[in-house]
């Protein structure tokens, strides 16, 4: 088998992984915008501050322990005990339901049947004081997570490579796992927003507000339970972001890869959120590795917003989104 095309089904494996990697990010904003309508700017910096407070338990740091010492002239940092990993993910899931309900009672409840602009505007507010609050809890410096993730290459699927091509394939066992996660949660997302009372409520809230109320549906309780699943999606991203390239303040910067993604995959399926992770994930490696020497490289940083833009062009709605069409 020629070697180009070897090295192109290699590319397109850890694109698939890197994909898998962009739409968990993307679950998180499909899930709100679902529910509220709302545009959820602030999705990459919750992912940020899952994983600096998961980072933060494990490690027996103290909250806010520079304002402490900055305050009281005292030099304390940490606990002196580690978290093992499985209680410290529980533990920050109750910090992110604990978010949730404060992101509701403080800033959404007071936006119903608000302008669309201003929902968006609130939560990129929101995402401005969830980075401040990151960096003055847990502090800004670059920290290693490590939860028991398999890492590092996969050597069955390099050496079974090698012996039936002559080449092995280099396959991170962390992006093995991210894609088996991934899958688990479309499969349970799909089946909870399709075939649950509180999915079809979550559905109707986002058709309209008034109408949900009218029948008996809670917003809070909706709203509430919406961003705790979110914020689980987000932890969920902060974890694999997080091992791969350490936890880190430029890990708020995945939501804008995920923009492409919802893009490509609609803003209002869940399938198409994965569908769409994966276009760009192989979409960005193939492009790179076919058309990058011939340009310089670095396509990576635009072929995805290219590619968006293009689908904006002839089918705005997404590959999976709903067609919209208004009587004027």
């Amino acid at each position: 088998m020629p070697e180009q095309l070897l090295f192109a089904m290699e590319v397109t494996l850890n694109g698939l992984m890197a994909g898998v990697l962009y739409a968990l990010v993307a679950l998180g904003f499909v899930l709100i915008f679902k529910a509220s309508g709302i545009f959820n700017y602030a999705q990459g910096v919750m992912a940020l501050f899952a994983a600096l407070t998961l980072v933060g338990i494990m490690e027996g740091q103290i909250p806010f322990s520079h304002l402490i010492n900055a305050t009281l002239g005292t030099d304390i940092h940490h606990f002196g005990w580690h978290v093992p990993g499985i209680l410290a993910i529980v533990l920050t899931m109750v910090v992110m339901v604990g978010l949730a309900w404060a992101v509701n009672q403080f800033v959404m409840r007071h936006l119903v049947n608000q302008e669309p602009i201003i929902l968006f505007m609130a939560t990129i507010g929101l995402a401005y004081f969830l980075e401040g609050l990151g960096d003055i809890m847990w502090g800004s410096d670059i920290k290693t997570l490590d939860v028991g993730l398999p890492q590092g290459i996969n050597t069955w699927i390099d050496e079974t490579t090698f012996e039936a091509f002559g080449y092995g394939f280099f396959i991170d066992n962390l992006d093995i796992v991210a894609t088996v996660i991934a899958a688990l949660l479309v499969i349970a997302l799909v089946i909870f927003s399709q075939y649950t009372k509180q999915g079809r409520a979550m559905r109707a809230v986002a058709d309209d507000h008034q109408a949900a109320l009218s029948v008996g549906i809670s917003l809070n309780f909706i709203w509430v339970m919406v961003w705790s699943v979110a914020g689980f999606v987000a932890l969920v991203a902060g974890i694999m972001w997080g091992s791969k390239s350490g936890v880190q303040f430029s890990l708020s910067l995945i939501a804008l890869k995920a923009l492409p993604v919802l893009m490509l995959g609609g803003f209002t399926s869940i399938p198409g959120a994965i569908v769409g992770g994966l276009i760009i994930g192989v979409g960005e490696k193939l492009f790179e590795f076919a058309i990058g020497p011939m340009v310089g490289g670095a396509t990576e940083n635009w072929f995805a917003y290219v590619l968006a833009l293009i689908f904006l062009v002839f089918r705005p709605q997404g590959l999976f989104g709903e067609r919209i069409i208004e009587r004027v």
